[in-house]
């Protein structure tokens, strides 16, 4: 299998992607192409990225080519077992779905002032209204997953897991621009930021030379 993303400090889907896989347990070759690039308009129109019409994550495993993070992540979860992402409780599970599918459908006005940077550090002093009622929402989410369902572990249905993964750049996000969040969160965030995959990935973002400027003046 081979994995196409885009930068590691700015994409956030590529996170979820690249997370998804790592779970998986199967090897994969990552191939990273720099977003907005001097390149990226061709290459985003060759073969590889055709099936998606040039947006990344893409994953291709031999015939089969998977373009967006929820059906990577679902794709996978039919090779190796679907316990490995879900939880096997049924109420668990309910949620962790409608989490994940929340998370993957919403939240505009969060990711149009807090783009994801996973170097900067940058304190935001006037979030609009919407932006504040997501942050209200994912916080309301995470407790309500962690008081029903996280008493296994420090992750939000116990063991790491897809509602993580999807929720993994959220907790970059609130890093980056210093959303104050309550002791439970603070929690869970060190636990996801803590986690061997997420310092890998921070890691390779501060390593890597590609700047775009649109998203170094967020706000």
């Amino acid at each position: 299998m081979k994995l196409i993303m885009g930068n590691k400090n700015y994409s956030s889907w590529s996170l979820r992607g690249w997370l998804a896989v790592k779970q998986s347990g199967l090897p994969f070759e990552e191939i990273t192409v720099p977003l907005l690039g001097e390149h990226w308009e061709a290459q985003k129109r060759g073969e590889e990225f055709q099936p998606s019409s040039g947006k990344v994550p893409i994953l291709w495993d031999e015939d089969a080519v998977i373009w967006d993070s929820l059906a990577i992540l679902e794709y996978l979860a039919d090779k190796v077992g679907r316990d490995r992402f879900w939880p096997k409780d049924d109420a668990a599970r309910g949620m962790a779905r409608a989490m994940v599918a929340e998370m993957h459908s919403s939240y505009g006005s969060l990711r149009s002032q807090m783009p994801m940077n996973v170097r900067s550090r940058v304190p935001l002093q006037n979030l609009s209204e919407q932006t504040k009622a997501d942050i209200v929402r994912i916080l309301q989410l995470w407790a309500e997953a962690r008081a029903r369902h996280g008493s296994a572990g420090p992750y939000l249905f116990g063991t790491f897991g897809a509602a993580d993964i999807f929720y993994a750049p959220i907790v970059s996000r609130f890093t980056t621009y210093g959303i104050g969040v309550p002791g439970f969160a603070q929690s869970y965030m060190e636990a996801i930021l803590e986690h061997d995959w997420m310092a890998q990935w921070i890691a390779a973002s501060e390593d890597e030379e590609w700047v775009i400027e649109q998203f170094e003046t967020a706000g």
